[in-house]
């Protein structure tokens, strides 16, 4: 999200007042996608850091949001309440950068690091090796810990130059916070990107595990991503979904 200029919440001229100017900040972020449908909000004291306003400020930006029906608040705090993609709109390449799981699963944790990337990936992305770059690791497992998946996915240069959405997470990629990419396929189609996926599948030896390696390029071949997935099958299933064209 932008960072607005704090002033006093005055109007001068026709200058909107503080909390219209942070949450038109909000809504823009809601609406690019940066913010997904679902996420919960950051709380009013991280808002208000991050904006350079009160908290008082925050609270008045987020009733205007409520208001217009683009938040929902419960006990855990505001979530967007934004739909997501038309129903008419392709549907994304389900993996865990877009992870949606039919099952209920906890202890997801996904987070993104500015940083080398790891050996394999630099070569499948045209990366000078030890050359910095957004870094998404996921991790996630059903209930009592069962079926976890593991999975670590690379971006080159090209999807950091040609999606803005991407690149805005330089700036928050510290490795720790929680990081929420799974729109990341609509925001490379909105970019105008038309996307083309190779997955290679092995069974790992000596374990129970299938590792699936990931690569998409555009339609210049050029490599957008690489991600690097290891799903532990004793009690987990790898599923794939075709759909074919219809009939002409």
């Amino acid at each position: 999200m932008a960072r607005t200029t704090p002033h006093d919440q005055s109007t001068t001229g026709t200058r909107p007042p503080l909390y219209r100017r942070v949450a038109d900040q909000l809504l823009t972020g809601l609406r690019d996608g940066t913010v997904p449908p679902g996420e919960r909000l950051p709380g009013e004291r991280r808002l208000a850091e991050h904006f350079g306003v009160s908290r008082e400020t925050v609270r008045q930006a987020l009733d205007v949001l409520r208001r217009d029906g683009l938040l929902s608040t419960d006990r855990r705090g505001s979530h967007v309440a934004l739909p997501g993609p038309p129903s008419g709109s392709p549907a994304p390449l389900v993996f865990p950068v877009g992870a949606r799981s039919a099952e209920p699963r906890t202890g997801d944790r996904a987070t993104v690091v500015w940083g080398a990337p790891p050996p394999e990936h630099a070569a499948a992305l045209g990366l000078v090796p030890g050359r910095p770059t957004l870094v998404h690791r996921y991790t996630s497992a059903a209930a009592g810990g069962s079926g976890r998946r593991t999975a670590v996915t690379s971006f080159s240069a090209v999807a950091l130059a040609e999606v803005g959405e991407l690149a805005r997470y330089r700036d928050r990629a510290d490795g720790v916070a929680c990081a929420e990419l799974r729109r990341t396929y609509d925001w490379m189609r909105r970019a105008g990107l038309t996307l083309h996926h190779r997955d290679t599948i092995t069974l790992q030896p000596d374990t129970a595990s299938v590792r699936v390696v990931r690569r998409v390029h555009d339609q210049y071949a050029r490599p957008l991503e690489i991600t690097d997935l290891l799903v532990d099958t004793r009690q987990d299933a790898l599923v794939y979904e075709f759909t074919l064209p219809a009939a002409g």
